[in-house]
């Protein structure tokens, strides 16, 4: 019989798995609580766990494993951003961001599969190629240890990194309850956001299943013939489709439905494509995110300062709230849609 991975659980599938050690809800708990709150090293750290009786500790020592992702490097931004190459024992590389947030806490990017399917044109990961989905235990151990190493608490999450979260719904969605769980990463599930690229079969399940996370839907045009250019997934879900899908997101929700706009020099920062997007969007209660492309290949460029102040006065039409995010750690490949496991730019540091 295969070891369980102790780090893939969530509670529900961790009692379930317990069932043969005749373990109590209590005794459950506490091994939950030691694998993530308190985040073992080892099975001996497991075994100490309070509360526990001999024989269910006994159970768990002998038939469960706790895997881990190993770092193959860090590089730090001088924006305070931190970029981490992990390897994991499965196969493959991926990466993670720690993004500072004021001065009292972390945020993580995490990444859900290596590589990703959908190969948008601006973003390095598609040009990777798709390799295999992460599970639920290779996402949360990207938490976990930069946890371990950081300097402030870890407060959120977002699933912006490798790969498009709702083509791995499941192993996602698993590790997110692990995440918002009191005995867990107890992150918030309103800190917790999942992006997609418009993965219409994924965005339906969300709904259906009243996932409590945030989404966020990647826009970058409201006409459907620019959108085709950057969005390859706009041809198998056309723009027309998935407006649909997020006003029944926004109408479930009873909240504004976040559209990620990554803007385009030149490409999607005119008159027009504001005026597009209150067209497309009317009756239907949003905000814009609004996200300076970064392409290391040169062919995107992000606007300069005057045509993005123009382009924010042409968004006043949307009569929506707008924000821009802040795209950090350029220089060290950790801006969006920049992930690609690679290793350059920035400081190389090691864990203190």
């Amino acid at each position: 019989m295969p070891l369980l991975n102790l780090k893939t659980q969530d509670f529900d599938s961790l009692t379930a798995a317990l069932a043969p050690a005749n373990a109590s809800r209590v005794a459950v708990l506490k091994v939950f609580a030691s694998v993530f709150a308190h985040q073992a090293q080892s099975m001996g750290d497991v075994r100490k766990a309070k509360q526990v009786p001999a024989a269910v500790r006994d159970w768990v020592q002998a038939n469960s494993e706790l895997p881990s992702l190993q770092v193959v490097e860090r590089r730090r931004a001088d924006d305070g951003f931190v970029k981490y190459l992990f390897e994991s024992p499965r196969g493959g590389r991926f990466e993670a961001v720690r993004i500072p947030i004021f001065e009292d806490k972390y945020i993580v990017c995490v990444s859900s599969q290596v590589g990703c399917a959908l190969g948008c044109d601006f973003c390095m990961t598609g040009k990777m190629g798709f390799s295999r989905n992460l599970e639920a235990w290779e996402i949360l151990d990207q938490v976990l240890q930069i946890r371990t190493e950081a300097d402030r608490p870890v407060r959120g999450v977002v699933f912006m990194g490798m790969g498009e979260p709702l083509l791995n719904f499941t192993e996602s969605t698993k590790a997110a309850r692990v995440m918002c769980h009191p005995a867990g990463l107890a992150i918030s599930s309103k800190s917790i956001t999942f992006s997609t690229a418009g993965w219409v079969p994924g965005i339906r399940r969300y709904v259906a299943e009243e996932v409590p996370y945030r989404l966020a839907f990647s826009i970058t045009s409201a006409i459907a013939h620019k959108r085709a250019q950057v969005l390859p997934v706009e041809q198998t879900w056309p723009l027309a489709t998935l407006v649909e899908e997020i006003r029944a997101y926004a109408l479930s929700r009873r909240e504004r439905a976040m559209l990620a706009y990554v803007m385009i020099s030149g490409f999607n920062t005119g008159r027009e494509d504001a005026e597009a997007l209150a067209r497309t969007f009317e009756g239907i209660p949003v905000k814009i995110d609004l996200i300076d492309v970064t392409d290391p290949t040169g062919k995107y460029q992000p606007p300069g300062a005057e045509e993005l102040a123009a382009f924010r006065d042409y968004l006043q039409v949307v009569k929506a709230p707008i924000a821009r995010r802040y795209s950090g750690g350029k220089e060290i490949g950790a801006a969006c849609g920049t992930l690609e496991a690679s290793q350059r730019g920035g400081t190389l540091f090691a864990a203190s």
